[in-house]
């Protein structure tokens, strides 16, 4: 039985891939969608802004960052502006040399405006959007001294009212790469990551914490079975939290990341117990996926790559279905990739692009594709 297929769209003008939790493409509301920033081929933080029209089923170039960046967060806020906050620009460096700027772009009128200077320069960290409108960012990392990375704790929320940042509650573990969700009862759930834990070492978690809005405080939650970063987790329609797959070790050098440990396990997050159980396998181990939400209810998994050196992008994708907790597999990409952005649109089809499909010639840095292609879920329609 199929679950849906694919096709390919225009590509995109620039080749780029985004690596970090929070950055990546984000559904406006008119429909389009917009990527800001990311890296090349080497990882330099690019400035380019890219816009998808679904109705043309094509990109194009919008107006530009003020400066490149990459592994920053960008969150649609309720008015629809686009916040921009953090990130790096350069090359990738050890240690991350962080800013400490945030930019908002208005969609009606495309010029992007000062947005508050953060309280951290961070970079790698995670942005959650609030009931009430304002935007949590959470951990990060950024240099100690030239020499020594540094992981944070440290939190705090942007308020679109008055366009200031202000501190909030540290978190209780230092955290970058994670994942950050708001859950059906108001509170964020903070997911893995890893912490620093030497010059271009970092170990994955399996901790996981609340942050509660209305107290501006965290409290630990149910841990992990797996220490996990650059998996996926997703809100599932009962409330209940699925990640899947992801590296339990990280290494960074100058020009590349070195994955040792991938994994193919799943586990769901029950906020009434604050526990984690193991659910269904993937069919093989996947970092730098993605994992979109179809209106259906079930979920579908795209690309990723395997540990240790990543070297081609997957084609396979697969459907989660929540209520059997089952995986069934889908329609394969046109083009493998990870590190690439998936995105679900308005009328319930999946936009996936660019991202690594290839190992660089000469071994250093990552081939990128600018590939492009749409996902129409089976009996979806138009």
């Amino acid at each position: 039985m199929s679950t849906g297929s694919w096709a390919p769209t225009g590509p995109l003008p620039t080749a780029l891939q985004w690596q970090g939790s929070a950055e990546g493409g984000v559904l406006l509301a008119d429909g389009r969608v917009l990527v800001v920033g990311g890296g090349d081929a080497r990882y330099l933080a690019m400035a380019d802004c890219l816009l998808f029209d679904p109705t043309t089923v094509s990109w194009a170039s919008a107006t530009p960052l003020p400066e490149g960046r990459s592994l920053h967060s960008t969150t649609v806020l309720d008015n629809g502006t686009v916040l921009v906050a953090g990130g790096s620009t350069g090359p990738q460096r050890y240690p991350a040399l962080p800013l400490e700027t945030a930019v908002q772009l208005s969609p009606d009128t495309g010029i992007w405006s000062p947005a508050g200077t953060l309280v951290k320069p961070r970079v790698g960290h995670s942005a959650t959007r609030l009931p009430d409108g304002r935007v949590l960012v959470a951990g990060g990392w950024g240099a100690r001294n030239p020499q020594t990375g540094e992981t944070f704790a440290a939190a705090e929320i942007y308020n679109p009212a008055d366009n200031t940042w202000t501190a909030t509650g540290d978190m209780v573990d230092t955290r970058s790469g994670h994942q950050a969700l708001l859950l059906t009862n108001g509170k964020v759930l903070v997911i893995g990551g890893t912490t620093d834990i030497g010059r271009g070492q970092y170990a994955g978690l399996a901790f996981c914490e609340l942050f509660d809005p209305a107290t501006g405080t965290w409290t630990p939650t149910g841990s992990l079975a797996n220490p996990r970063w650059n998996n996926t987790a997703t809100v599932l329609p009962d409330g209940s939290v699925l990640v899947t797959g992801g590296g339990g070790f990280q290494a960074m050098f100058a020009d590349w990341v070195v994955a040792p440990h991938g994994d193919w396990t799943a586990e769901r997050y029950d906020p009434a117990t604050g526990r984690w159980a193991r659910d269904s396998d993937l069919s093989a181990p996947r970092v730098w996926h993605q994992a979109v939400a179809l209106k259906s209810g079930k979920l579908l998994v795209t690309g990723g790559g395997a540990p240790p050196m990543l070297n081609a992008g997957f084609h396979s994708t697969a459907v989660y279905d929540p209520n059997a907790r089952a995986w069934s597999p889908a329609s394969g990409m046109g083009t493998g990739r990870w590190a690439h952005l998936a995105v679900g649109l308005a009328d319930g089809r999946v936009l996936v692009a660019g991202g690594s499909d290839q190992p660089a010639a000469g071994g250093v840095g990552y081939h990128l594709t600018t590939s492009s292609e749409i996902f129409t879920p089976a009996g979806a329609g138009r």
